[in-house]
């Protein structure tokens, strides 16, 4: 109990610096913070519409929140959940325009299981090559995701585009492929329920079951799992395809529930924000829940705050860079002090 009291201390503290310093920014504007932040809480939470709207943000944030949270866990830094991300999309789309002969739940369910299973084979490589050859997963992964953005939308271009829009995107799935919607006329859709569903899951599995144990102690301590005869490198490709399966089924999710198709650069960067979830919930996948609900409010408020106040749309986005800062500076000083820690008992020794 004391930890989680802890816990919720520290995230409440987190939040006031990171309100604190963005109302100092609001006020260079000549607006005032408070009526700012007045205004974002009633578009994004106090009406069923908006709250709605603010779920529906936050769904795909909950995929790549656990995915980085995932591969953080094993000690992983994998920044390739964009790429997988966009390779799992167009998998979905593939699947919903092509094996249109197929039931309703039979489509979702394979649409889902192609774009996880894609997802999870483009961090394979990383993986591999981490593993192998001991190359920074952090540069690969980084890479990838140029290469998985750039390849889907030479595919709707050229291959599965359909002519006549500026945009390129792909054929329409059918509509048994969509997911339903919870609240109409809202966004929100039924890949909420699934992605809380996972978070649940991934909680049981590092808590009660062997492989999150390993994948704890490999982010925590990687010595310790090489000599106590653990498979560390199985443990890092495990890891890593999980981490990538997430991502893809966050693409699905999007092109089954919200957008009906692929269209190229149809994502602002969710595979990048999902490390600021992770990071604000400490990779504890009920924490990515608050956490992205959190972003997905100011996501789906800050639209009525451009319009409302004389405050651009980047503004509020400040606030998640803040929370990175602020949380990478956290991680950072716990490491040092850990250190500092261990080499006190080793001179005490």
């Amino acid at each position: 109990m004391r930890v989680f009291l802890g816990e919720i201390a520290r995230i409440v503290l987190l939040l006031a610096v990171s309100f604190f310093v963005t109302g100092l920014i609001i006020i260079f504007t000549k607006e005032n913070p408070l009526n700012v932040f007045r205004i974002l809480v009633r578009a994004a939470v106090w009406s069923r519409q908006g709250l709605a709207e603010t779920l529906s943000a936050a769904t795909p944030l909950i995929f790549t929140g656990l995915a980085i949270a995932v591969a953080f866990k094993a000690g992983l830094f994998n920044v390739g959940v964009e790429g997988s991300l966009y390779l799992g999309a167009f998998s979905a789309a593939w699947v919903g325009f092509t094996l249109t002969h197929l039931p309703g739940w039979v489509l979702i369910s394979l649409a889902l299981l192609v774009s996880g299973l894609i997802g999870g084979l483009w961090a394979l490589g990383p993986a591999v090559a981490k593993v192998c050859y001991n190359v920074d997963e952090i540069v690969t992964t980084l890479m990838l995701n140029y290469v998985a953005i750039f390849f889907t939308t030479y595919l709707v271009t050229y291959i599965y585009g359909v002519p006549g829009f500026a945009n390129a995107m792909s054929f329409p799935i059918v509509p048994a492929a969509r997911l339903p919607r919870l609240s109409p006329p809202s966004q929100l859709n039924l890949g909420f329920v699934i992605a809380i569903l996972i978070a649940l899951v991934l909680w049981f599995i590092f808590r009660r079951t062997a492989f999150g144990y390993e994948i704890r102690m490999l982010g925590a301590n990687p010595l310790f799992v090489k000599w106590c005869g653990m498979p560390d490198t199985k443990i890092v490709i495990k890891a890593m395809f999980l981490s990538g399966f997430l991502g893809g089924v966050a693409g699905a999710i999007q092109i089954l529930g919200i957008h009906y198709r692929f269209i190229a650069n149809f994502s602002p960067g969710y595979g990048y924000t999902g490390i600021a979830v992770a990071l604000l919930a400490r990779n504890n996948p009920l924490g990515v829940l608050f956490s992205s609900f959190l972003l997905g409010a100011i996501y789906n408020g800050e639209s009525i705050v451009e319009l409302m106040t004389n405050i651009p749309m980047e503004i509020p986005r400040i606030f998640e860079g803040i929370i990175i800062a602020l949380t990478s500076a956290e991680l950072v000083m716990g490491f040092h002090l850990r250190r500092r820690r261990v080499g006190r008992q080793g001179d005490k020794g």
